[in-house]
């Protein structure tokens, strides 16, 4: 019998590459995999659902879900997570040398409703009093002029978003002092250049993190893995069956981890790294699944209706499809 073929859209990482490389096979199909940066998978999944299974914003899908007839069902493989921390760019000579400094001031973003600024948001407001509607937001293109929104948002009357100027970019605006500081997943390229005029807010992220991380015991989410509706409705063992899947690839890049013969990391002091997160985090720092989760699931569906990016308060147990939400032991 011929397995049910699916396109899957994907992030090139180490906890991925079992799957894009056949190790690990997904019980009952045939994969077609292509390795995309997010940008591009987020905008033709939610703009074109162009994948059977995709890769997916926690943001956009949560905005998703508030509309009619949501495209995509998750499943609690969390391809990507972040201290956002580190995503908080400020021009030196714009007199910011904290967050409270951030009132009153020009924050770029490329999206609204980017994850990654829904997690900076909630760290700005929650942990320094600095509310959306204390900032003024100039959306646009970081490295290209102009950039939409994947999915329409309305937000707060509170909450201003201007366009950045036409032929304008966030990242020459930023180290010109047009703009005060940048919010986003992706450093600006000024800064990744040593760019004087550009730096972090907090100089030393991981500390800063260590401590969120200590006192709220959450490491953000900021991915999901999404299938067609559609299609786990017609075959309702396919969410359960890429689940066990993603889960087999997480743990062979994981134990590449601990191979110290070699590192498997382009990247020097990973053994020492790794036992800093583990210290920190416990053995299972970057969890799966619904239950080792569910608090940091429900902070952020709080934060995200907060935010004005939901209509509703969504629920933790919408997010994800029934099969999934639990497993067989033995």
């Amino acid at each position: 019998m011929s397995k049910l073929r699916l396109s899957i859209a994907m992030g090139d990482y180490d906890r991925t590459r079992a799957i894009y490389d056949g190790r690990v096979q997904i019980d009952g199909i045939d994969p077609v995999c292509m390795l995309q940066v997010p940008e591009e998978m987020f905008f033709r999944a939610f703009r074109h659902h162009a994948y059977d299974v995709s890769e997916i914003s926690f943001s956009s899908y949560v905005v998703s879900l508030t509309r009619p007839d949501p495209h995509y069902v998750a499943i609690p493989v969390f391809l990507s997570r972040a201290f956002r921390h580190t995503s908080i760019y400020v021009n030196r000579n714009a007199g910011i040398s904290k967050p409270e400094d951030l009132k009153g001031r020009k924050v770029g973003i490329a999206e609204y409703q980017l994850t990654a600024n829904v997690w900076a948001r909630a760290i700005l407001q929650d942990d320094f009093g600095v509310a959306p509607s204390d900032v003024d937001w100039i959306r646009g293109g970081m490295d290209t002029p102009g950039r939409p929104e994947k999915l329409k948002i309305d937000l707060p009357p509170d909450v201003r978003v201007t366009p950045a100027p036409e032929g304008a970019t966030l990242n020459a605006m930023l180290a010109e002092g047009e703009i005060d500081a940048f919010i986003g997943p992706r450093a600006p390229r000024s800064f990744q250049e040593g760019d004087p005029r550009v730096g972090r807010l907090f100089e030393d992220t991981v500390a800063v993190a260590e401590e969120y991380y200590r006192r709220t015991k959450r490491f953000p989410i900021m991915h999901l893995l999404g299938v067609r509706r559609s299609l786990a409705e017609e075959h309702p063992w396919v969410p359960g069956a890429l689940l066990k899947a993603f889960s087999a690839a997480k743990k062979l890049s994981q134990d590449a981890l601990d191979d110290t013969s070699a590192t498997k990391v382009t990247m020097p002091f990973v053994e020492d790294t790794l036992h800093r997160a583990r210290s920190l985090i416990g053995p299972d720092f970057w969890s799966y699944g619904v239950g080792a989760n569910r608090d940091i699931l429900d902070y952020f569906l709080e934060q995200h209706h907060r935010q004005g990016l939901s209509t509703r308060r969504v629920a933790v147990d919408e997010l994800f499809h029934p099969s999934t939400q639990e497993s067989f032991s033995l």
